[in-house]
């Protein structure tokens, strides 16, 4: 919290208005409404696609004015980029979970792969990440977004080059061939005929690559 403002000299206190007990302030007032706006917003984009999703839709599922979301966005792909932001975020605690509960580093790696892979069978995850996103937002936007997930994956491969559990090697390259990988398993995964034993053939080679890649301490 920002210390107060002191007087300018004339001895009027010049601090911020403070909080009538009870009543919550402008800035507590504008963070409900993005919050409702994103709530809302997610739950369309998720059951009905951003084409079908409207912008009244969504103001009148949050309970807010038009004017309201254009104050805090500029329309339907500002809004729909700050839904999947969330979704990235999201992931990223998934991902982060799955790899603090091994050991091993490489390991940790897998783990965090793996969960990775798993959440694009979420119908809602499908929907908005992988199935909407790339029309709605482009690659590169998509690319952008996404880079909590690829700094995850990249800190994971640091970490399992320095503890030995992989041969030395320049992390970036990697990285770049298991992020890219995993996106693109992911898709696949999602445009699958059947999804779940997509899902499970994908896992079979994963772990064959990470295997392969293992010094095998």
């Amino acid at each position: 919290m920002a210390a107060p403002r002191t007087g300018t000299g004339s001895g009027t206190d010049t601090a911020a208005p403070r909080r009538t007990a009870g009543r919550p302030t402008q800035r507590e007032r504008s963070d409900a409404t993005v919050e409702d706006l994103l709530t809302a917003a997610r739950a369309l984009f998720a059951a009905d696609g951003y084409a079908a999703t409207s912008l009244d839709a969504v103001c009148e599922r949050a309970g807010v004015t038009k004017g309201a979301l254009y104050h805090h966005f500029s329309g339907k792909k500002q809004l729909f980029s700050a839904v999947y932001t969330r979704e990235q975020e999201r992931l990223a605690e998934r991902i982060s979970a799955a790899y603090l509960r091994v050991e091993d580093p490489w390991e940790a790696v897998y783990e965090g792969s793996r969960a990775y892979l798993e959440a694009s069978l979420d119908p809602e995850v499908q929907r908005i990440t992988l199935l909407d996103a790339p029309g709605a937002l482009g690659w590169e936007a998509m690319r952008d977004l996404g880079v909590n997930c690829r700094q995850l994956t990249l800190r994971g491969v640091k970490y399992a080059i320095k503890q030995g559990a992989v041969a030395p090697r320049p992390p970036d390259p990697l990285t770049s061939m298991l992020y890219g990988g995993l996106s693109e398993s992911a898709m696949a995964i999602v445009r699958a005929e059947d999804p779940r034993a997509a899902l499970a053939e994908t896992l079979a080679d994963l772990r064959k690559l990470f295997d392969a890649l293992a010094t095998g301490r």
